[in-house]
């Protein structure tokens, strides 16, 4: 403990504010950053008369500002006052830009370094193509990176980690997280009924659903519930009928879809399960669906495609009236993405992010073909990662707009 001396010699105190009170240049400049990032009303309104660009009207300024990359932000927050209070701050950034409604795709990888396993999230501007980071999640250290679900809501820029493991005592966590791109951090919410780990999990108007998965000593489960994001709270729906962990789910026309993946060759039919919220019944499901299943998913124009770890690493496109896969056209996967993969989707493009964090943009076309059939084409190009985060490994991946 340190000991403080007391001197016998009255000295002057002054109150906190008290004008006599003087600051060094340092504190000076602090106080004065602070009162930039949460300005007063006052500080707003004496600052309004100052054009934000020279010349131009507020509105279409603003409409400008807010289209600048966030790697910019430290250099152009010294222009002038109203430039500071405005890139200064993340959520007012974001705030602004929900208002006037800009919607721009941003890739949220959730990695771990190779060597000590420590997790992190690391983002890609998708507009820019730039890297950063956000804060980390409020979670305990020794964690098995493969053992969360990841799942977004991505129109509205959240996004939801629940489950995990610990990984020295193979200890299901309860653990739910949700993440706000507009205010650029994480909520704690109620945990699960059921700790689990390995689980399936998609998002079906607006709900976060979470089926199967490991339990204590890894026992699969087969119990499952889901969340409303509004009011908090979770509750349980119809067991799956099998106990089973997932290697992946998809959500498609309304149903959630469960795989516990696929060994080459097939000893065993993998098994997989189909859910409809509408009636809250499981059902197995196809066989041709479940048998072809050799990868990571995402769906693309109502269809369910997945990018095969088989087949040279060529895309593939799900047919419901045949039960059936087939090969789209276009290359493979590029050489410098490897395995392990994360993948997943916004609008007609497919983000696969790979070691090392590179990532492959797949542009599906879709081309009409005989009897209404559709079939499809890709073309991909790769993302460089910058030296940074070199040594990363993709756990999951998820798009967020802002």
């Amino acid at each position: 403990m340190q000991r403080v001396r007391l001197s016998s010699q009255q000295a002057p105190v002054h109150k906190l504010g008290d004008s006599q009170m003087t600051l060094s240049p340092k504190f000076r400049l602090a106080v004065i950053q602070s009162s930039l990032l949460n300005p007063s009303p006052e500080l707003e309104s004496s600052l309004s008369g100052e054009p934000l660009i020279p010349g131009l009207p507020d509105d279409v300024a603003l409409n400008c500002l807010l289209r600048l990359p966030v790697v910019s932000h430290t250099a152009c927050r010294a222009v002038c006052k109203r430039w500071h209070i405005l890139l200064g701050n993340k959520e007012r950034f974001f705030t602004r830009r929900k208002e006037l409604g800009f919607k721009d795709p941003w890739l949220f990888v959730f990695a771990y370094h190779k060597c000590t396993g420590k997790i992190q999230w690391q983002v890609l501007d998708l507009t820019h193509f730039t890297w950063h980071t956000i804060p980390a999640m409020p979670c305990k250290e020794k964690v098995c990176p493969h053992g969360f679900r990841c799942v977004s809501i991505s129109r509205e820029g959240t996004l939801f980690v629940c489950g995990g493991v610990v990984s020295d005592v193979d200890c299901p966590l309860d653990l739910v997280l949700k993440y706000e791109m507009q205010k650029n951090r994480w909520t704690v919410l109620n945990k699960m009924i059921t700790a689990r780990s390995f689980c399936a999990s998609g998002v079906i108007d607006g709900m976060i659903y979470v089926a199967g998965g490991s339990s204590t000593d890894l026992f699969e489960l087969d119990s499952a519930e889901v969340l409303d994001p509004v009011k908090g709270n979770w509750r349980s729906i119809a067991k799956m009928g099998t106990n089973m962990a997932s290697y992946d789910a998809a959500v498609l026309n309304g149903k959630l879809l469960v795989t516990e993946g696929w060994l080459w060759p097939f000893f065993v039919s993998p098994r997989g399960q189909v859910y409809d919220p509408r009636t809250n019944n499981w059902e197995n499901m196809a066989v041709g669906l479940r048998e072809g299943w050799t990868g990571s998913s995402v769906v693309v124009y109502g269809h369910l495609f997945v990018v095969s770890e088989l087949e040279r690493m060529k895309l593939k496109v799900y047919d419901t009236n045949n039960d059936s896969w087939e090969t789209i056209e276009g290359p493979p996967l590029p050489e410098q993405i490897c395995k392990p993969f994360a993948v997943n989707a916004c609008d007609c493009r497919i983000y696969v992010v790979g070691r090392n964090l590179r990532v492959a943009v797949g542009h599906i076309s879709r081309l009409n073909t005989y009897e209404e059939k559709w079939s499809f084409s890709v073309q991909w190009h790769v993302i460089d990662a910058p030296q940074s985060v070199s040594d990363l490994t993709p756990s999951s991946s998820q798009v967020l707009f802002a």
